[in-house]
């Protein structure tokens, strides 16, 4: 394959793009993904989703300037970040001129970073861009956000403007990801 794969968690979070829908979690995502790079590599990977925010307004753009395991301790070093491949994040940059540019945390479980000063959280990005550093895929995360970081009352969060806004980036972000 050529090209840029989308990579989300649910169908709904593809937005009607063609793409993979990974699963919810990291080790669903990690292994989906690593799978569908082994069967059929692209040229790059955006990875794409809903997440939560401290103190963000619910329809906010959030470009990942890396990729926290926030899950993960130990007492010897392992591997708990990763950053997005430069070219694609400066082509997210330029297609996404509004959009924040801050980390976005990966836990298994919504509302749970430990870290006070994870500013957003998602369930699956380290994961993807973990499994597309170790195949040599460039790879970037971008979330809209949909509610406060740590709310776990599901009926207060914005799903619906966050789908919207997401479903109205996807397609030019990218063309704008996609190979000359």
């Amino acid at each position: 394959m050529r090209g840029v794969l989308v990579v989300a968690a649910t169908g709904r979070e593809l937005c009607a793009q063609w793409g993979l829908v990974c699963g919810v979690g990291p080790v669903e995502a990690a292994a989906a993904t690593a799978r569908a790079l082994a069967l059929d590599r692209p040229d790059a990977v955006l990875h794409v989703g809903l997440a939560g925010g401290r103190a963000l307004v619910p329809g906010t753009v959030v470009i990942g300037s890396e990729a926290r395991y926030a899950d993960l301790e130990a007492a010897i070093p392992v591997t708990s970040l990763v950053e997005p491949h430069p070219a694609l994040l400066a082509a997210a940059r330029a297609a996404l001129p509004d959009a924040l540019l801050l980390p976005i945390a990966t836990t298994a479980t919504v509302g749970a970073t430990r870290s006070s000063d994870a500013v957003v959280e998602a369930m699956e990005g380290f994961a993807v861009l973990r499994a597309c550093a170790l195949a040599g895929v460039p790879a970037i995360e971008v979330r809209v956000v949909s509610n406060e970081l740590g709310e776990r009352d599901r009926a207060r969060w914005e799903l619906e403007p966050a789908f919207e806004m997401l479903a109205g980036i996807l397609p030019g972000l990218r063309a704008a990801l996609a190979p000359e």
